[in-house]
């Protein structure tokens, strides 16, 4: 099974902490909304940092 990070926009109040805590899965889109890079499979300590770092708790791992 894959997992994929998952961000719940509605609680996001961007602060751009996940993407400097991983900038491979993480960017900010034209709009200035938190986006998860398709990837084939995503680093798990920096992502998992992204989680641990996020002031608004709204990141979590799904598996496909």
């Amino acid at each position: 099974m894959m997992k994929r990070p998952i961000v719940e926009l509605s609680d996001c109040i961007r602060c751009e902490v996940c993407v400097a805590a991983c900038p491979a899965a993480f960017r900010m889109n034209d709009a200035g909304f938190v986006e998860v890079i398709d990837l084939s499979a995503y680093p798990d300590d920096e992502v998992n940092e992204a989680i641990r770092d996020c002031p608004a708790d709204c990141i979590r791992w799904e598996e496909e």
